[in-house]
């Protein structure tokens, strides 16, 4: 049995980087008993991987842990054992059976995510926002009216020049600060804070003067009608 594992991270967690998250979950995995499935040979190591590794500084409602397990637990029974030896800073949301076509991991089909940007009073605390600024709306649609917008995007080996327009699928100013829908995934993956910067080099503004926090609000798969689903919403509770 394969199951997805959505969980949200908060606090003083979004400074915790991605290795420290997985070894985290693997001690949390021992801890509530669940009966998650190991390899084989003589380093046998818990058969789990995550969707989309969030950034350091990143908080987030909808994070993915796929895991394989040697027998099946109930969804509200891995939720409440999970939960009871969480710490603060990270909360399981749902637990739910996925498909066991390795084509159907997380990580293989991510095609976007959701984040919600917040302009902040100052970049010492994330508690203290300010409101966007009213002009932005404006150039926020000037901005998407451009069909180029190219960066260098720089990645572990190399850098390039990239057009980031195609992978902004939706961009827009609210009440709280800026949502953007972003491609996101291995075939193209685009940071919310690349974009953040680019939208204000295109309005003349330094980024210094700016600063912002990221919330991930959710990661999606793409449907074959073209439209998109949250992860979570490809599996099915365990009763």
């Amino acid at each position: 049995m394969k199951a997805r594992i959505k969980f949200r991270k908060y606090g003083i967690m979004r400074f915790i980087g991605h290795l420290d998250v997985m070894r985290y979950f693997q001690k949390a995995m021992r801890r509530a008993d669940i009966p998650i499935a190991f390899t084989g040979g003589y380093s046998p190591h818990m058969i789990m991987s995550f969707a989309q590794p969030l950034g350091i500084g990143i908080t987030s409602d909808g994070e993915y842990l796929d895991i394989e397990l040697t027998e099946s637990i109930s969804s509200e029974a891995a939720v409440g054992r999970l939960n009871q030896v969480m710490a603060e800073g990270i909360d399981v949301v749902s637990f739910v059976q996925i498909s066991e076509d390795k084509k159907e991991s997380g990580m293989t089909i991510v095609a976007a995510a959701d984040y919600e940007v917040t302009l902040l009073l100052s970049a010492k605390s994330m508690e203290e926002t300010v409101p966007v600024p009213e002009e932005w709306k404006e150039k926020l649609a000037a901005f998407l009216e451009k069909t180029e917008l190219k960066v260098l995007k720089k990645t572990k080996r190399s850098e390039k020049e990239v057009n980031i327009r195609p992978m902004i699928q939706e961009m827009e100013l609210t009440e709280a600060g800026i949502r953007m829908f972003l491609s996101a995934g291995s075939e193209e993956n685009l940071k919310p804070d690349l974009v953040m910067e680019t939208f204000l080099k295109d309005m003349g503004l330094p980024a210094e003067k700016y600063p912002f926090h990221i919330h991930r609000r959710d990661i999606y798969a793409k449907t074959p009608q073209g439209g998109y689903l949250p992860l979570e919403d490809l599996g099915t509770l365990v009763p």
